[in-house]
């Protein structure tokens, strides 16, 4: 028995639906790649299935380019025309939009004002003014940040001056104490040298004389 007929309508139930796509797209490149291989024809093949996959094919000898350049002329259609016409209006916006600003610059410096009616004047002499607020603005926030900033850096400086002053004045206040207690010391020693080692001659019997007019040695005493 043969298959039956199949309906060709729309899978509702979308297992069956993606199990299907899946299934004769890969039918479907074999045929493309048999095609090319048993017919020498040039192949191209696009898929985008419904969740938005790309499945594509194109013939070895032939690129993508190269296959739509000879598309279009064999078949005489321009595949790029509405795209470089939507380009070109692109380009004519842009560069209107840049003709007007280069203009409207020009005015806020004071250049070609011949053409503005007196409403147009009023209304950039408001802009100015706003713009000038802004700048303003802006530039005493700038001053106030660098004034906070200079003001720290004095405090610290400050601070680091004040720290060096009280360390120099403790190493001052170190070193003449360590002076004075060292003059002292000096004294003392010299005051219990001078007592240690200080001789005196007392005769024991002042009327008594050797030979030589002089004290024995027995004569000689401690002060």
């Amino acid at each position: 028995m043969g298959r039956g007929k199949i309906e060709i309508k729309r899978i509702e139930n979308s297992t069956n639906r993606q199990v299907t796509y899946s299934k004769r797209r890969t039918g479907i490149l074999k045929k493309a790649g048999e095609l090319n291989v048993l017919c020498d024809a040039e192949v191209s093949l696009i898929m985008i299935s419904n969740t938005g996959k790309l499945t594509d094919f194109f013939s070895p000898n032939i690129t993508p380019k190269a296959f739509f350049d000879k598309y279009q002329h064999v078949s005489g259609v321009d595949l790029w025309e509405s795209h470089y016409v939507r380009l070109q209006d692109t380009l004519m916006q842009l560069k209107e939009t840049n003709t007007r600003l280069r203009r409207e610059i020009g005015q806020r410096v004071g250049g070609d004002l011949s053409g503005l009616s007196l409403t147009d004047l009023r209304a950039l002499e408001l802009d100015l003014q706003s713009s000038a607020k802004i700048v303003r603005k802006r530039l005493y926030k700038l001053i106030s940040t660098q004034t906070d900033t200079f003001k720290k850096k004095v405090r610290n400086l400050e601070e680091i001056n004040a720290n060096l002053v009280h360390e120099y004045e403790e190493r001052v206040e170190e070193a003449y104490e360590i002076a004075n207690h060292e003059a002292m010391s000096a004294l003392e020693l010299a005051n219990a040298g001078s007592h240690m080692f200080g001789f005196r001659l007392q005769p024991s019997q002042p009327n008594l004389h050797d030979d030589r007019g002089a004290y024995g040695l027995h004569d000689l005493r401690l002060g």
